[in-house]
């Protein structure tokens, strides 16, 4: 009797504990209750009571957090051993892996201020990517390829990161204006190959699927080939930015002369000299009333990409400038979009 009462006790505690278990998956399982608001209800019976309008709201709109000031690398300049380059990162809360664009700012090759293009970097933050603004290195203390290092640095920086800042590593971008707009298309040339993968986060690599260049330069021995002579004349000169941005300055051991005084060095840095079959597909956009950079200089890169058989668009922009209101329109920001949903969504 004591050893069948014993028995049914165990029986008894067994099934009380499953049950317990079940119901606590159950619960664990079960998605929480939303609390009850109960609107207004201290102010509504109150004498002499006004009604709020009442606002129906359709949540579509992505919300989108910045994270500022992300070193994404440290490299020597010159005085300094050791300086950060930074990323400015608006990231759309959601909980999915995003396709990731990296934003390379213009600035002439002497300075790069990552806080230009927020309308448009905005408008890819909003429809569904991760999108990175950095700094790097400029002229005179830097002369290519350097740049493109910083660069090619922040894109292996975001792959490697990817899981810290949702991002999909094999969905990654870049746009970029002027001399970012030439990064870009060198970037998106070299796309494929580790030339110039150096530094950090060499585990992987620097490739990206599409590129946009926005009035970038390419061929730096013809910047002003669209202008009078004396506008050609200037961009002959050792004072151009983009003699200093190949050559150096010639006092901290650089060459002297303008653009043409190592033809070798200035085809180095066309982003022609490295179209191959890896290259990415690229937009190219240019105003037509640009008096900075000729519009042949997307010309030119377009002509070649085309040659080469890689997938290329290029738009002319009728009356726009050298940046600008222009750019920031929507029929602009949509080509743009569309052309990275191509190829980074679809």
């Amino acid at each position: 009797m004591k050893a069948t009462y014993k028995k049914m006790v165990k029986m008894a505690m067994t099934t009380v504990m499953a049950g317990g278990i079940m119901m606590m998956g159950q619960s664990a399982m079960a998605a929480p209750a939303q609390p009850q608001v109960h609107v207004d209800s201290a102010t509504k019976d109150m004498p002499g009571h006004v009604a709020s309008k009442v606002l129906d709201v359709k949540a579509d709109k992505t919300e989108v957090g910045l994270i500022s000031n992300v070193v994404y690398e440290q490299v020597p300049s010159r005085g300094y051993a050791n300086v950060p380059m930074q990323m400015d990162i608006l990231q759309p809360k959601t909980k999915e892996k995003k396709p990731a664009i990296l934003f390379v700012t213009g600035g002439g090759f002497i300075n790069a201020n990552k806080d230009n293009g927020i309308q448009l970097r905005m408008h890819l933050a909003e429809n569904g990517y991760v999108v990175g603004s950095i700094n790097y290195r400029v002229a005179p203390t830097a002369k290519f390829p350097e740049p493109l290092k910083d660069v090619k640095a922040a894109i292996r920086y975001l792959k490697a990161n990817a899981d810290r800042f949702g991002i999909d590593p094999a969905r990654v971008g870049i746009v970029g204006g002027s001399a970012g707009g030439y990064l870009t298309a060198m970037a998106g040339t070299t796309s494929g190959t580790t030339t110039f993968d150096k530094g950090e986060n060499l585990q992987v690599t620097s490739d990206v699927k599409a590129a946009v260049d926005l009035y970038g330069l390419s061929d730096l021995t013809q910047v002003g080939a669209d202008f009078s002579e004396e506008v050609q004349a200037k961009h002959r000169s050792a004072g151009a930015t983009e003699a200093l941005w190949v050559n150096g300055s010639p006092v901290f051991g650089g060459r002297d002369g303008g653009i043409l005084a190592d033809k070798q060095a200035a085809e180095a840095a066309n982003p022609i000299h490295y179209i191959s079959k890896t290259s990415a597909p690229m937009l190219l956009m240019h105003g037509t009333a640009d008096t900075v950079v000729s519009p042949s200089q997307t010309d030119l890169l377009y002509q070649a990409l085309q040659k080469s058989g890689i997938p290329s668009e290029r738009y002319l922009v009728t009356g726009a400038a050298h940046g600008g209101k222009y750019w920031v329109q929507e029929p602009v920001l949509k080509i743009i979009t569309d052309f990275f949903d191509q190829y980074l969504k679809k």
